[in-house]
């Protein structure tokens, strides 16, 4: 039973780890791409803006 819960919770370590490495590659690339830099640019420049 207990080799079976230390297998169990590596590979929920593991897999878990590899689950948010993959997330944080892809909200990295979104942010980077270039064709959404205008996006960005302008919502930054929102508090910015006169009503």
């Amino acid at each position: 039973m207990n080799e079976t819960y230390s297998a169990l919770a590596a590979f929920a370590q593991t897999g878990g780890l590899i689950y948010f490495m993959i997330l944080f590659g892809i909200v990295l690339a979104y942010a980077l791409w270039p064709t959404n830099r205008k996006k960005f640019d302008d919502a930054a420049q929102i508090p910015f803006r006169e009503d």
